[in-house]
C-alpha cells in the first residue's frame, strides 16, 4: 500500500494506491465516513460491467446501502441533462448530507459525480475511485469538478475536495492503448513542470510495458507533485496554474474537433509540444526541449501537431481560466522540470500562433 496525504488543513484526505484494492474499498471508506449509511455509486456504461458489482458488493459488504447510477460512457455525459438525472435520481435514494457519493471510473464520472456530490444538499461527501491513468495521475486529486457547456469545457463546476482517494493500478490492465495514452500526456506533463529526473525516467520507460512495471512509482510521483502543489494553491489562483501546462492550447485542439476527434490526451500532449515551441520563441525554454517532449509523446502514440484554426484557438483562449481581460498567463517551461505562469495578452499570444 502507497499513501499519500493532500495536506488541507481541516480538509485533509489520503490517496491509497494498491493492486487489489476494489473488493475492499467499502471498508476504506467506511473507516472515513462512519456515519454515512447510503451509498449513491456514480459509474459508466463501460466501468459497470467491469467493476461496478465488485464495488457495489465491497459497499454492501461494509454496511452501506447502495444504489448504482449508469451514464453512458464519454465526454457527452459531462453535461447538465446528465446531471440533472444525478440530483433526481440522488433525490429518490434519500441520500442524505451524511451520506457519500462515490464515483467509479475515469475523469468524466469523477467530475461528473462530484459536482454533483458539491451541489446536492449544498454539499455530500463523495469519494474517487479512479479507472484510467488520467483520472489517477490528476483529475481524481485536487478537488475541481465540473461539467462542459456547449461554449467549452468545464465552464460549470466549483472547488470540491474528496474526503478519500482509492486507486487500484488493475484496472488500468483494461485500457485501450489510446485510453492509456491519454493518461501518459498527463504523466509527461509532471515530469515537464516539477520533476526533472522524473521526466527523465520517462525517457527511459517509454513504452506501456514498463510503464505498468513501475506504475506504483508512477502514480505516487504524479500525486505526490499534485498534492503539493494544491495543498499550496487549493483556489488555482497561483502556483497551481502550473498544472495547466500544455491545457491552454489543448483545449483549442479539442474544439477543433469538437470534443470528439480529439481526446484530451491527445489535446494535452499536442498542446505541450506547441507550448514548448512559444517557450522557445521567446527566449524562454531551452532549444532542445520541444524535440524531447515531441520525441516522448510520440513514443506513446499521442500526436505532436493537430490542425486548428485561428478561430478555435481564439475560442479556447477566450475561455481560459487563467485569463483575466485582455491579458493570460500562458504556462511555459525554463528548464527542464520546471514550469512558469508567462504573462502575456490574449492578442500577442494569437498573433504567434
Amino acid at each position: 500500500m502507497l499513501t499519500l496525504t493532500v495536506p488541507l488543513p481541516g480538509r485533509e484526505y489520503d490517496i491509497l494506491i494498491q493492486p487489489g484494492l476494489l473488493p475492499q474499498a467499502g471498508g476504506y471508506i467506511c473507516s472515513v465516513l462512519p456515519g454515512a449509511r447510503k451509498a449513491a455509486l456514480v459509474t459508466d456504461s463501460h466501468v459497470a460491467p467491469l467493476y461496478g458489482e465488485i464495488v457495489a458488493h465491497s459497499l454492501s459488504l461494509a454496511g452501506f446501502q447502495v444504489e448504482t447510477f449508469v451514464v453512458p460512457a464519454g465526454e457527452e455525459s459531462k453535461c447538465s441533462d446528465q446531471l440533472a438525472k444525478l440530483w433526481s435520481g440522488f433525490a429518490r435514494f434519500g441520500l442524505t448530507r451524511t451520506d457519500c457519493v462515490v464515483a467509479l471510473g475515469g475523469g468524466v464520472v469523477g467530475d461528473l459525480a462530484g459536482f454533483a456530490a458539491a451541489t446536492m444538499l449544498r454539499g455530500v461527501a463523495f469519494i474517487q475511485i479512479p479507472t484510467t491513468l488520467l483520472a489517477q495521475v490528476d483529475s481524481s486529486v485536487g478537488g475541481k469538478v465540473a461539467i462542459d457547456l456547449p461554449e467549452g469545457k468545464n465552464l460549470a463546476g466549483a472547488f470540491y475536495q474528496p474526503r478519500l482517494v482509492l486507486m487500484d493500478p488493475t484496472t488500468l490492465d483494461t485500457l485501450p492503448d489510446e485510453t492509456f495514452a491519454d493518461g501518459m500526456a498527463e504523466v509527461i506533463k509532471y515530469g515537464c513542470i516539477a520533476d526533472q529526473s522524473f521526466l527523465e525516467f520517462l525517457g527511459q520507460h517509454a513504452t506501456r510495458s514498463a510503464i505498468m512495471a513501475n506504475i506504483g512509482h508512477v502514480l505516487h510521483t504524479c500525486c505526490r507533485i499534485k498534492a503539493e502543489v494544491v495543498a499550496e494553491d487549493e483556489l488555482d489562483t497561483g502556483r497551481r496554474m502550473i498544472l495547466n501546462f500544455g491545457h491552454t492550447l489543448g483545449h483549442a485542439y479539442e474544439l477543433a474537433g469538437h470534443y470528439r476527434t480529439y481526446t484530451h490526451g491527445q489535446g494535452v500532449a499536442t498542446g505541450m509540444v506547441r507550448a514548448a515551441e512559444l517557450g522557445i520563441s521567446l527566449g524562454l525554454t531551452p532549444a532542445h526541449l520541444s524535440g524531447s517532449i515531441a520525441r516522448l509523446v510520440s513514443a506513446f502514440g499521442l500526436p505532436t501537431a493537430i490542425p486548428c484554426t485561428q478561430d478555435d484557438y481564439a475560442a479556447a483562449i477566450g475561455l481560459d481560466k487563467k485569463g483575466a481581460g485582455s491579458s493570460i498567463s500562458l504556462i511555459l517551461l525554463d528548464r527542464p522540470g520546471h514550469a512558469v505562469a508567462y504573462p502575456m495578452e490574449k492578442q500577442q499570444l494569437l498573433a504567434m500562433l
